[in-house]
């Protein structure tokens, strides 16, 4: 599957003006985010670690989902999938995920004229 694997970051574009966007300014920008990623057809298991935190959704493409945030709300959202770039609306975000140059390659964008755009590039390990 495309999706499945385990990555490291890489790089990343404005994740404390991110997080500031979105109330979580407290949170530590300074370790090691390992994402690993289970597809088996349109369902996934989607899997965040740093040091003493791990957050992990499930879903399915063409569906309503019950997710949840980084900081443990639960919500509802239909998860799409086109041109091989799936989308989640979260509450305060829109997230992107593709696989590029064998990268996970993942966006969130706050709403809005000063709308942050989030980027993480992962490499496959």
């Amino acid at each position: 599957m495309a999706f499945t694997g385990k990555y490291e970051l890489e790089s990343q574009e404005n994740y404390v003006e991110f997080l500031e966007a979105v109330g979580l300014l407290s949170a530590k920008t300074d370790h090691k985010v390992v994402t690993e990623v289970v597809q088996n057809g349109n369902d996934f298991v989607w899997t965040q670690s740093i040091p003493n935190w791990t957050w992990s959704n499930k879903f399915t493409v063409g569906q309503e989902c019950e997710l949840e945030t980084m900081i443990g709300s639960k919500f509802k959202a239909p998860v799409t999938m086109k041109d091989d770039k799936i989308s989640i609306q979260f509450p305060q975000y829109l997230f992107t995920a593709e696989i590029s140059e064998d990268k996970l390659v993942m966006n969130c964008i706050t709403p809005g004229e000063k709308g942050v755009v989030f980027k993480r590039v992962n490499k496959r390990i």
